[in-house]
């Protein structure tokens, strides 16, 4: 009773939350971006939010328990290098030239960035963008069911319903402005569920005479192959390509207020996956001393580690605001998936684009529910893990979006033939080496290939086919140039 009471009094916020900022949307650009009003501290914590997800604290966390520090380590500090550098060279350009070309979103941006006048840049990422990210939305889903199964004891059908409702409440009420305020709050709320959680079980463990090596010695352990390192650490190459990451980027209040964000965002990703790890490991000495609920044996999930530690370690009066921290970071990724796929379906598809700003505003909401449908049937006939299946979507948008968003924005003789057979290359070779490819004894990443492929492509495409328009050239070195300026002024 007590923890239903905790969850609804958290839903009402975020629902209030919602109500609120509909009542400031007034187009679909307020309702896709926020009408680019947000400052530093909203805009980094709700990307660090948006991006973690149920990952940070149910799959991180679980694989660690599962496989030592080896995946924990190379993946955080793939993450925490990619972070870094998208936040450093895309954020600023990215910020500067959507504005100057009056881009709201990704497809849109690239159309405009090479004077595309066909239309198939825009389809073609369009089309990446609802395939990839419905099945990232779908993992969001999951990781909800799994809380709310474990919470409450209820059907994995009934929780997923209950998580999918959730999502979609405030998203379709509040767009853009809700997804990043409500994000704000699920940020902190899971960096605070991390320190707590980590404290308290650092501290049951102190006195206890535990030993975490002598349990498993393999776990602290975290040497591996240059492959399988190479492979982890690629993760972070997924950064450059995240729509709803970029969405943050677009809508930050100034491209002068990057700095700020970036300085703000990397800590608090820094501290949460440092804390998660960590969890990991602690959770494998607490097994030892009083076996966790649902972790291992016969129908045991791994990635159920953190829940269940905090149901051990915490009095239920606190447990449940520590365990609204696992709905706050199912919430604040796919929040964000609805709403990068619901502007690629107003946005970027030309069935809508001569309806007005009010009607595209309603369009979106209609849209954030039937995508929310459609991945709550993906997730309810998904056997895969949540880790799996945001690898999956992580790698897709990593390979197809990321080598074109970086020679798109930093070098000028990218064309619009090479980012289009960058993209294709990306995508087919995610989708190859998922299904066909792997080698004995090594974690073979799909984005590590996938990238260099896609990377390599766009450069020997771009060389053999005509330099872009001279439209496309100004505007270029005028993105260029305001980036400078604003770098100069802000240091």
């Amino acid at each position: 009773m007590i923890l239903t009471i905790q969850f609804g009094l958290y839903l009402l916020l975020m629902l209030g939350i919602g109500y609120y900022s509909m009542r400031r949307t007034k187009n679909n650009e307020d309702f896709i971006i926020g009408g680019r009003t947000l400052g530093p501290v909203t805009t980094a914590i709700s990307a660090g939010a948006s991006d973690m997800s149920s990952w940070l604290l149910m799959g991180l966390p679980g694989a660690v328990f599962a496989s030592g520090l080896v995946e924990g380590v190379w993946i955080s500090l793939g993450l925490i290098i990619g972070a870094y550098a998208n936040w450093s060279i895309v954020a600023p350009r990215l910020r500067t030239y959507t504005e100057q070309v009056n881009a709201l979103t990704l497809p849109t941006f690239l159309a405009r960035r090479f004077d595309d006048n066909t239309g198939i840049l825009k389809t073609v990422s369009t089309l990446v963008i609802l395939i990839f990210f419905t099945l990232y939305v779908a993992s969001g889903l999951k990781g909800g069911t799994l809380l709310f199964a474990h919470s409450f004891g209820a059907s994995e059908q009934t929780a997923l319903l209950i998580t999918t409702l959730v999502v979609v409440s405030y998203t379709f009420l509040g767009g853009y402005l809700a997804v990043c305020w409500t994000d704000l709050i699920q940020g902190l709320l899971m960096l605070a569920a991390l320190v707590a959680c980590s404290l308290l079980a650092l501290f049951t463990l102190s006195g206890s005479g535990i030993n975490i090596s002598a349990v498993r010695p393999e776990a602290l352990q975290f040497k591996t192959s240059w492959l399988t390192g190479a492979s982890l650490m690629a993760w972070g190459l997924g950064y450059f390509g995240q729509p709803h990451i970029l969405a943050r980027f677009i809508g930050i209040k100034g491209v002068r207020d990057v700095a700020s964000a970036r300085r703000i965002g990397m800590g608090w990703m820094i501290l949460c996956l440092v804390l998660a790890v960590e969890i990991g490991l602690l959770a494998i000495g607490y097994d030892a001393l009083a076996p966790l609920d649902g972790i291992t044996g016969s129908g045991g999930n791994s990635e159920r580690v953190f829940l269940a530690l905090v149901s051990a370690l915490f009095h239920p009066l606190v447990a449940g605001f520590v365990l609204a921290a696992v709905l706050a970071a199912v919430m604040s990724t796919a929040d964000s998936q609805l709403l990068v796929l619901t502007s690629a379906l107003t946005e970027d598809l030309p069935f809508f684009s001569r309806l007005t700003g009010k009607q595209r505003a309603w369009i979106s909401r209609i849209g954030v529910v039937a995508f929310a449908l459609l991945a709550y049937y993906l997730a309810s006939d998904s056997n895969d893990t949540i880790l799996m299946m945001v690898a999956y979507a992580w790698g897709g948008f990593g390979a197809t979006f990321g080598p074109v968003m970086i020679l798109s924005l930093i070098w000028r003789k990218t064309t619009k033939y090479g980012a289009l057979a960058g993209m294709v290359a990306g995508a087919a070779t995610i989708f190859i080496v998922k299904n066909y490819i792997s080698i004995e004894g090594e974690y073979l990443y799909e984005l590590l290939p996938g990238f260099i492929i896609a990377f390599m492509t766009i450069i020997f495409v771009s060389a053999l086919t005509d330099m872009p328009s001279e439209k496309a050239l100004k505007e270029f070195d005028a993105a260029k140039r305001q980036v400078k300026e604003s770098g100069k002024s802000s240091a």
